[in-house]
């Protein structure tokens, strides 16, 4: 439930600030830059089938143009008036046109020819009859209840609650509907047929009794329950029944007879896990490595949760008003997906913090919502010549503001913690699509993405994504492979998010048009119960569920005839099959209310007025949804709180540095010792002492510590070469025939050393741990051979089952996040032989 006293509300669509755009973050700001743009408009002009390099390297080759095609609607392979020859030639020589579907996709037979355009037309014609039956159902369903149903005070309750203008007045209309409809009965008994009560109220006792035995025992004397400790009871227990939807207490019938709440046993549960979980966490009887292991554990076993937001072009503004709901009750997931117009959404979700987005989802964001507003004299010429609506280029620009420039998928990971996914589909119909995040796509631009996510055929020519190299410029990702709208094929990626990112819980804000009119519960869905027989009864009655649901599968099930027999044509060279048969809701579906004049604008920017509606429409879908999410969340925050506390002080977290990867600190030493040496290289213009380090004044570096600081940046001339500092310090480093005489010479002792003064570019972060401690120095070649061997025999500390760890003992690569990446903080793990970046 959002705060009682606001600390996590922002303002309201009638707060007067809210309609002021002078209060938008950067709003006068423009993010861009213009060698980036640049970059991308070539690109997007370079051919995508390109002849061999040999071909054109060659300078005896004749003089061909090679041409690709004009845009979706115009191929490239065109009639050509003479040409009598080639692979479309008919039998009288006269050109024919090029098959749609390619040599290996066209069907033989005689057959397949004769009887599949009078199949195709037929089944066209009976799904027109099945969309015609299916909305006369629903007005009956609607006409049933409003007329049935909602009638004297119940009604009146209904509209009050319609009207709310903030979610504790939502909460307080929500009970007092609740009462009336005689809910709370069914809160009060634990009977329910979609959960298994009996063993939901045996692990919430047994729970508590150990909780409140372990909490004697924290300061006090031990006694032991069946010869272990309470506390240990306590982790066998967190690990039996902290998992997803265990004995049903996360299934979402739960929620559905209600308007607010779910059973009374369910929410003591809740409250139980949660605060045990705070107490093992917090306990000074388990070790720090416990409690890590413990926090893998439960993480895999619960899961995680994600908000997927749906295509739907303008109607996709009504994902702000979700957002804003679920960042009021402090319940914004980590991990969201955004496609085709939602992705513009997740962009500024994903690059902004919580006190930015706070003053951003607001009406006045209308003022930078400017993608539609070149007149009809400017796009009907365009659509005309290049078959799109939008240009590119001028898209890129405008959608640089909302992702905050040419920012990456992990420079975005970095500064807000939050994991954004954009789907994109290739141009090719048969080529996998792409879940772009940090790790599948780092160093991807952001923008590109959401470009290429929104690209829908006729409205926006197919994008190139661009990446950024190590130098900041941009360069064309993927071989330079043009990309459609994900809602073609992908619109919530749920099996891709649960690969990567162990998603079990998806929050689904779907308000695709074709697809929001086919929404229907007719038993209810979560915070929105059935009022027809309090609660027991069906949508329309029996009958009507019945008719619809009938309906709707019949149209599901011809569709798939088209699809698998491969009856449909393909207009601009896509499917168009998979818009209705994939996958469009989750656990928790969310669809706001829309108006019919949504249709007429949506392909239009949407003014104050109109933002502030959607934006209340979207926070009155969210509003009987968060109790279901608040409760799933109260578990899985402080499991996440919890492995953030016991991280290894070598991992820093994801929001220390916005910098991309080649450019952050690296984790092979301590953090405690990298602030040291870059509080050091400060005084000395660069140059680190580092046998020096041991007299540093801690007063003096805290003092300097506390200064503002500009990590991570290389010190440059104008000309690109390194500053005068930093080349002094390379002269003064020790050549490679010193270091290898070093290895054959014995021991120094720390007195005998000289002071030997080392840039942090320089050198590597090894070195510099074995020059601030000459006494750990390896004597002589020998030794260091003796202490490479031990890797042929078993070590204790680095062969844990728990951590994996370095040659440091620093845990790297957990198991989720792939070799060589952590991916709760998104750092690289150095190898020894990497060095420190300079400051």
């Amino acid at each position: 439930m959002a705060d009682v006293d606001k600390a996590t509300d922002g303002p309201t669509v009638e707060d007067r600030d809210a309609w002021d755009y002078h209060n938008l973050p950067d709003y006068d700001t423009e993010f861009y830059s213009q060698a980036d743009i640049d970059a991308f408009a070539a690109a997007l002009s370079a051919p995508e089938i390109s002849p061999s390099e040999e071909d054109l390297t060659n300078p005896n080759r004749s003089q061909v143009e090679f041409i690709t095609a004009l845009n979706d609607w115009k191929p490239v392979h065109q009639s050509v008036k003479g040409q009598q020859n080639g692979p479309y030639a008919n039998r009288k020589g006269k050109r024919r046109k090029k098959p749609r579907r390619g040599k290996d996709e066209t069907r033989e037979g005689w057959t397949y020819g004769l009887v599949k355009y009078p199949l195709l037309f037929f089944v066209l014609g009976w799904l027109l009859f099945l969309g015609v039956a299916y909305m006369l159902t629903r007005f009956y369903i609607y006409a049933y209840e409003r007329y049935v149903t909602w009638r004297g005070k119940r009604d009146r309750l209904r509209k009050s609650l319609r009207k709310s203008v903030s979610y504790e007045d939502w909460v307080e209309g929500a009970k007092e509907l609740d009462k009336y409809l005689g809910s709370d009965a069914f809160k009060d008994q634990d009977e329910y047929a979609y959960y298994d009560d009996r063993t939901i109220r045996r692990a919430r006792d047994r729970m508590r009794k150990a909780r409140r035995q372990a909490e004697k025992e924290e300061h006090g004397p031990r006694n032991r329950i069946g010869g272990q400790r309470a506390v240990d009871v306590m982790v066998e227990l967190a690990e039996d029944c902290i998992k997803h939807n265990f004995a049903g207490f996360e299934n979402p019938r739960l929620y559905c007879e209600t308007y607010y709440g779910t059973k009374t046993l369910v929410q003591d549960y809740i409250d139980e896990m949660s605060t045990s979980l705070k107490f093992l966490f917090a306990s000074g009887q388990l070790t720090r490595e416990e409690k890590r292991s413990l926090t893998k554990h439960l993480g895999t076993n619960f899961g995680r949760t994600a908000l997927c937001l749906s295509g739907g072009a303008a109607f996709a503004y009504y994902h702000a008003g979700i957002a804003k709901a679920l960042l009021d009750a402090n319940l914004l997931p980590k991990i969201i997906t955004g496609t085709s117009g939602g992705a513009l959404v997740a962009a500024v979700l994903a690059t902004r913090t919580d006190e930015e987005l706070k003053k951003l989802l607001v009406p006045a964001l209308a003022y930078r919502i400017t993608a539609c507003s070149d007149p009809l004299t400017v796009w009907l010429p365009r659509w005309w010549k290049t078959g799109a609506r939008f240009d590119n280029v001028d898209w890129a620009k405008r959608c640089s503001w909302f992702c905050r420039g040419s920012m990456t998928f992990l420079e975005a990971y970095q500064r807000t913690g939050r994991i954004l996914n954009v789907t994109c589909v290739p141009s090719d119909p048969h080529s996998p699509t792409i879940l772009a995040n940090y790790l599948t796509a780092p160093d991807c631009v952001i923008w590109s993405a959401v470009l290429a996510s929104a690209a829908v055929p006729g409205i926006l020519n197919p994008v190139v994504l661009m990446k950024k190299n190590r130098d900041g410029k941009l360069e064309p990702f993927s071989f330079g492979h043009k990309w459609k709208d994900g809602s073609l094929r992908t619109d919530i990626p749920l099996k891709a998010l649960n690969l990567h990112f162990n998603v079990n819980f998806p929050i689904v804000s779907q308000v695709n048009p074709h697809i929001n009119l086919f929404f229907f519960s007719s038993r209810g869905t979560v915070g929105r119960p059935v009022t027809h027989r309090r609660g027991r009864g069906w949508r329309g009655g029996f009958l009507g569920s019945a008719i619809e649901q009938y309906i709707k599968l019949d149209l599901t099930k011809w569709l798939k005839v088209l699809r698998h027999l491969e009856l449909l044509p393909r207009p601009l060279g896509q499917d168009w099959s998979e818009i209705w048969l994939q996958r469009f809701s989750g656990i928790i579906t969310i669809w706001p209310k829309s108006l019919l004049s949504d249709f007429y604008y949506i392909l239009s920017d949407p003014t104050m007025q109109r933002l502030a509606r959607m934006i209340h429409a979207g926070q009155l879908a969210a509003w009987p949804k968060l109790k279901f999410i608040s409760n799933r969340m109260a578990i899985e925050k402080v499991i996440e709180d919890a492995r953030i506390a016991t991280r290894p002080s070598s991992l820093p977290a994801a929001s220390e540095t916005n910098q991309p990867r080649e450019k952050r600190l690296r984790n092979v030493i301590s953090e405690e010792d990298l602030e040291q040496l870059l509080a050091h290289a400060r005084n000395n213009n660069g140059v680190v002492d580092v046998e020096s380090l041991a007299d540093l004044d801690t007063a003096t570096i805290t003092q300097q510590q506390a200064l503002p600081r500009q990590r991570n940046v290389r010190h440059r001339q104008p000309d690109g070469s390194a500053s005068p500092s930093i080349e002094a310090a390379r002269a003064k480093s020790p050549s490679i025939g010193t270091r290898l005489t070093s290895w054959f010479s014995p021991r120094h002792s720390s007195t005998a050393s000289p002071t030997k003064a080392m840039s942090s570019a320089g050198s590597s972060a090894t070195d510099l741990r074995k020059q601030a401690s000459p006494e750990r120095r390896r004597s002589n070649v020998f030794e260091e051979f003796k202490r490479q061997s031990q890797v042929f025999f078993d070590d204790e500390e680095l062969g844990s089952e728990e951590e994996r760890s370095g040659e440091n003992g620093k845990e790297v690569a957990p198991f989720e996040d792939g070799e060589g990446h952590d991916e709760e903080t998104g750092s690289e793990v150095a190898s020894e032989g990497e060095s420190v970046v300079d400051e």
